[in-house]
Parts: structure tokens; C-alpha cells; sequence
């Protein structure tokens, strides 16, 4: 019988007040850590960035990431396919364009000449595929990073409009003056 509670404490021997606290704190810190790093992961692969036309055109905005383009939509620049869906049209800040390709129901308030956001892809070709296409809701609003984009680009109007063309077969990233 002294054998077996001698055995009995070598093996269950109680940690001291002092350890049972540091391993409380440190196991509710890297609790913590592992909660924060997942929520701002979650947080960064949702997060869109707006750009406008000429930003995109001087490649400052990401390749592979979803962006917002701002703009007005050129006026006489809306083409739509034969399937009724698809539709091609310019985003333009009045010194660069940017072709946009869009495919869905378009909100009742785009219109050619009005302020629009688009939230997609600018693929290899230098056309912004878009996801999503957000019209602005009255004649007086536009965002507030657009109103700032068409207000600078106006500013430097007296360069000629450049847009984004890229030609795989001469290099990418060249741009054409039209």
C-alpha cells in the first residue's frame, strides 16, 4: 500500500498556483492570436480597393485582385451583344478610358455621360471584367474618390486621353493615344 501512493504521486503531481497561472495566460493569448490573425485574413481577402481609369492605365492598381474602377461611362461607348446580356462600354475620368466588359441585368440608372462604379478584374488584355456594376443614385451624387478622380483629371486635361491596350505579341503594358 506505501508503494502504490508512493506511485500515485510521482505521477499526479499538482502544479504550483504560480505555473497553472502562466499557462492559463499563456494559452488565452494564443487563443487570442490565432482569433486575430483569422479575422484580418478574412478581412484583407475581402477588401476592394477603388481605382480610376488613370491609375489603371499608369498600373497602379493590382492584376490579380478585385478592384473597384470609378469613372463616367463614355458617351456613345455603350455596345450590348445579341445574347442581351453582355454589355461593352468606356469608363472614362476625361483624361483615360478603360474598356469594361460586363455581363448581367444593369441597374435602371446607368445611363452614357452618368457616373458609375464597377467592381471586377483587369485581365491581361486591359479590360476590366466586371462582376458588378453600381450607378449612381440621383443626378447630384457621385462618390466622393470619383468626384476627386474627374476633378484631377480635369485639372491636367491638356494631355491627350490615353487607353489601356495591351498586344501580347508586341509586349504588355503599351498604351495607344486615340
Amino acid at each position: 500500500m506505501k508503494v502504490e501512493s508512493q506511485r500515485r504521486d510521482q505521477t499526479k503531481t499538482p502544479m504550483k498556483p504560480r505555473n497553472r497561472k502562466f499557462v492559463i495566460i499563456a494559452g488565452g493569448l494564443g487563443a487570442l492570436g490565432i482569433a486575430v490573425a483569422l479575422v484580418l485574413n478574412a478581412f484583407e481577402g475581402n477588401l476592394v480597393f477603388f481605382f480610376t481609369p488613370t491609375q489603371i492605365v499608369a498600373r497602379e492598381a493590382p492584376q490579380d485582385r478585385n478592384l473597384r474602377l470609378g469613372g463616367m461611362v463614355e458617351n456613345g461607348s455603350v455596345q450590348r451583344a445579341d445574347d442581351g446580356l453582355t454589355v461593352r462600354f468606356m469608363v472614362t475620368d476625361t483624361v483615360n478610358r478603360i474598356p469594361v466588359v460586363y455581363t448581367g441585368i444593369l441597374p435602371d440608372l446607368f445611363r452614357e455621360g452618368k457616373g458609375v462604379v464597377a467592381q471586377g478584374k483587369v485581365d491581361g488584355d486591359g479590360v476590366f471584367r466586371a462582376d458588378q456594376v453600381l450607378a449612381k443614385h440621383d443626378e447630384n451624387y457621385m462618390p466622393p474618390e470619383a468626384a476627386e478622380a474627374v476633378r484631377k483629371a480635369q485639372a491636367t486635361k491638356a494631355q491627350p486621353a490615353t487607353t489601356l491596350v495591351v498586344n501580347p505579341a508586341a509586349g504588355a503594358g503599351r498604351s495607344a493615344n486615340y
